[in-house]
Order: C-alpha cells, then sequence, then structure tokens
C-alpha cells in the first residue's frame, strides 16, 4: 500500500492513534505512540524522530543516540484493544539512525532484510520459514528477586498442574510430559488459542494453520503460523507474541515465552521449518533420493547448520534459561546431527508424505532455537549458515537414524556426533570463535553487542545464589 493511500484510509475509518513497534537486539518489542494528525507524509519518508537509541540496550552510545522509526505501511493493522480512547493503529518500523545516518545496523529487521538481499544476491528468489513457537499460559505467576540477598523465590499457579491441592483444583490435571493434544475439559486453553487465531487472522492478516495444548502440563501451547518469507515471518511471530500476551491479559491469564519456567517437563521451543526456492521451483526437492527426497543443495545447506551449530546457539537459544531445555529427557535437542523423522537430531527431515505431489512441502527442520530467541536475528543467522554449507558445500554426514538420547558415549563419537553448548556462556564462547559466516547478515559491531549483552545476562544469573543450593549443600 502506498503512503497516500493509507493515510487515506486511516481517515476514512477515523484511526487516531497510531502505534510504532520495533524490536530490540534480544527480541523485546518496544512502541510509541502518535496521533493521526502527527504522522504526515513527510514523516513517513524521514522517519518519526523519536527514539533515543541509548535507552535501548545495546543500540546506541549516548553521545551519538538520536535515531529515528520509519513505518512500514505493509504492516498496518487496526489494533482491536484501545478503542475507549480513539481507535490505534499499528505499524513495524525500521529504524535509521539520525541526521540522515542511513539505517542502524542493530536494527534486528535490518539484519533480516539483509539475509533476504544475500539470499537473492546468490541467484534464488526467496525462502520460505514456519516456525513452531511454543508458549505457556498460567493463572498467576509470583516472584520475588528484589533483593537477592535475602532470596530468590517463584510460584507458578494454574488450573491444569498436577501440583494443585484442595481449593486449587478446578477439573482434569494434566500429568508431566501428558499433555500433547488432550481434549476439553482437560484442555482448558481451547478458547484462548481460538481468540488469538481470530485476532491474527481477522486484525493481522497473518494467516494461522492449527492450535493445539503441547506436551508439557499447565498451559503449554502451540499455534502454528502458515510459512511465509523470512522477513514477514519474523514479522508474524512478533506480532504473535504480541497477540498472545494481550489476549491473555484480557482473558485474566497471563502468557509467556520463556522457554523453561517449569522444572520436570518439556520446555518451549521454536522448530524453525525453511526451504529454498528459485524459479517457482523448491531447490531442496529431489525425487531421485532415496533416503528424504533431499537435493544435495538442501544437504549441503544442512551441513553448514551442523557445522555452524555451536555458535547458532547463542542466536536461538539467547538466554540463560534456554540451557535449562537443551538437556536430556525432554525432547529438547542435545546432540549436532541430522536425520529423516528423528527428532533426537538437532536437524531433522520431515517425513509425512512423499513424492511430487509434495515437493512444495520438502524443508529441513532446525530444531535447537526456542522461543525466547529474536525471529529476525534468528533466522537470518540460520540462512547465513546455510548458505555458508552451500557455498563450501559442506558434507553434513551420514544421518544417524538412531535414538541420539539412548547412544553410548563411545558410540556417538563412532558416528561423530557432537554436543551443542550446555551454557550460554559456552555458547558464546562458540560464536567469538566462529563468527565469520554470520558477516554476510550482520555487522562485527552487532556480534560484538549480542556477545557483550548475553555475558552480562549469565553472570547476573551465574552470580547469585539459587535455592536449590541449599538443598543441596546447606549442610555441608
Amino acid at each position: 500500500m502506498k503512503i497516500e493511500q493509507m493515510i487515506d484510509t486511516w481517515k476514512k475509518i477515523d484511526i487516531r492513534f497510531i502505534d510504532l513497534h520495533f524490536t530490540d537486539i534480544i527480541g523485546r518489542l518496544h512502541h510509541t505512540t502518535v496521533t493521526s494528525q502527527y504522522l504526515d507524509e513527510k514523516l513517513f519518508e524521514e522517519g518519526v524522530p523519536k527514539l533515543d537509541g541509548s535507552s535501548i540496550k545495546g543500540f546506541a552510545e549516548i553521545h551519538s543516540s538520536d535515531m529515528v522509526l520509519k513505518p512500514d505501511p505493509s504492516t498496518f493493522a487496526v489494533l482491536p484493544w484501545h478503542n475507549s480512547s480513539g481507535k490505534t493503529c499499528r505499524m513495524i518500523c525500521d529504524i535509521y539512525n539520525g541526521y540522515g545516518g542511513g539505517r542502524s545496523t542493530k536494527d534486528p529487521r535490518y539484519v533480516a532484510q539483509r539475509a533476504e538481499s544475500y539470499l537473492r544476491e546468490l541467484g534464488y528468489d526467496f525462502s520460505y520459514w514456519g516456525p513452531e513457537v511454543e508458549f505457556f499460559v498460567f493463572d498467576k505467576v509470583y516472584w520475588d528477586a528484589s533483593n537477592p540477598s535475602r532470596g530468590l523465590s517463584y510460584y507458578i499457579t494454574s488450573r491444569e498442574a498436577p501440583w494443585n491441592s484442595g481449593e486449587d483444583i478446578q477439573g482434569y490435571p494434566i500429568r508431566f510430559k501428558e499433555g500433547y493434544f488432550p481434549t476439553p475439559p482437560q484442555d482448558t486453553l481451547m478458547d484462548f488459542r481460538n481468540e488469538v487465531c481470530r485476532i491474527l487472522e481477522e486484525y493481522f492478516n497473518v494467516e494461522v494453520d492449527a492450535h493445539h495444548h503441547e506436551v508439557a502440563t499447565a498451559g503449554q501451547c502451540e499455534i502454528d503460523l502458515k510459512y511465509s518469507t523470512l522477513v514477514t515471518m519474523a514479522d508474524n511471530v512478533q506480532t504473535y507474541k504480541y497477540v498472545v500476551k494481550n489476549i491473555a491479559r484480557q482473558m485474566g491469564l497471563i502468557a509467556t515465552f520463556m522457554p523453561k519456567p517449569i522444572y520436570g517437563d518439556n520446555a518451549s521451543g521454536m522448530h524453525v521449518h525453511i526451504s529454498i526456492w528459485k524459479n517457482g521451483e523448491n531447490i531442496f526437492y529431489d525425487q531421485e533420493d532415496e533416503y528424504a527426497e533431499l537435493s544435495q543443495t538442501a544437504r549441503y545447506f544442512i551441513g553448514g547448520i551442523l557445522e555452524h551449530s555451536r555458535a547458532l546457539t547463542a542466536i536461538v537459544a539467547p538466554t540463560t534459561n534456554s540451557y535449562r531445555r537443551l538437556v536430556s529427557g525432554y525432547e529438547a535437542p542435545v546432540y549436532i546431527a541430522w536425520s529423516k523423522s528423528n527428532r533426537s537430531a538437532n536437524v531433522r527431515i520431515p517425513a509425512y508424505h512423499r513424492g511430487r505431489n509434495n515437493s512444495t512441502f520438502k524443508r529441513i527442520e532446525f530444531r535447537t532455537p526456542d522461543s525466547s530467541a529474536n525471529p529476525y536475528l534468528s533466522f537470518a543467522s540460520i540462512l547465513a549458515a546455510g548458505l555458508d554449507g552451500i557455498k563450501h558445500k559442506i558434507d553434513p554426514g551420514d544421518p544417524v537414524d538412531e535414538d541420539i538420547y539412548r547412544l553410548t558415549s563411545e558410540r556417538r563419537r563412532e558416528l561423530g556426533v557432537k554436543e551443542l553448548p550446555r551454557s550460554l556462556k559456552e555458547a558464546v564462547e562458540s560464536l567469538e570463535s566462529d563468527r565469520e559466516f554470520l558477516k554476510s547478515v550482520m555487522t562485527d559491531d552487532l556480534i560484538n553487542t549480542i556477545i557483550e549483552l548475553e555475558l552480562n545476562y549469565f553472570y547476573e544469573v551465574n552470580s547469585k545464589p539459587h535455592p536449590y543450593e541449599f538443598y543441596l549443600y546447606f549442610d555441608i
């Protein structure tokens, strides 16, 4: 939609406020709100001068912090809330440095746009992305981290939780690891997910394929978005998170994309499905391949992801909590390997159907990412790793068609299976030593900022006593 058409549209439907959204390096969505009278055609072109970049972690230094927001008209959507104060719309923005300084290289959306440009430079048309973003919905969450010297604690309440007792029991609790596809009334969140899907489709033009309760107890959910191109899908993931949190709040619930809020049960992943297209064909498909109808190009792409998996983990699993998920026993990947239809490998080739009639669905699934990841940086980094594999013809080796969790360490060594990092610090160290492949989509300055931010989070968490340490060591 052209800018003049956009302005005419909001005048016709009486838009009073315009919410300008952008994403920080960590992946949090931010906004500022302007009036429809303020945002004219000139500001659309030049950018809204309302952003102090030094107040957003990692964006800018205080001595050069003036930044502008340029709204993308294609992301226009009328918000289904806030109507009591005046009809409000939102647009996602690109971030520019002030005083004609050009695009900000710290803007995650710019990184995703660079990745799409790099793909085209290599002769491909576009890539399709289909993330499975999981999350939890609780009734209430309490935590106390205000005074670490006094102690740290948290408590989760959920009508589905098996730890409920007495008056807290409101139906049929879901046992640990038994939350996959139960029907109502045991699944208490079907109406919630229906409403999220309705809002996404009717207000934000985000297509949804399906939704369901996930494996974990206490409200783990998944809503599957229809595949789309890289930047559009990253926009859609941020919109998805925004809508989930707002609908939960309206229903008196609270949603979180923190990967592992519950001990002893599955965590929330973001399995990412990818394919690359050229001249109207899915170049990952090869009918002649007997193993998985997978082309040599796709195998090289897998080789790149496996080669750079440890470094990628710092970006696609970017929190200290991410590494509570990446442990054996909870369906999350721990080992670096690829396979057909094998969920113990961190790269999987879905194998539901075969034949040329299903060639459009041929894809790879990268299972390492979790739902705390910044989708712009994650998708761009995954693409950069895969394209590096194609460029250098990196052989992924033989697929591992065994339950890798059950293999002995000797057998894993024999198969050449390596491990993912076990902590955020280990992941960051891997990124420091293997960063060259990212330079097609990111600047050194951004990579350094990611490393600095994540190390700070690691040391913040690691330096504080943990409640479980009292249980283990108090009598030592």
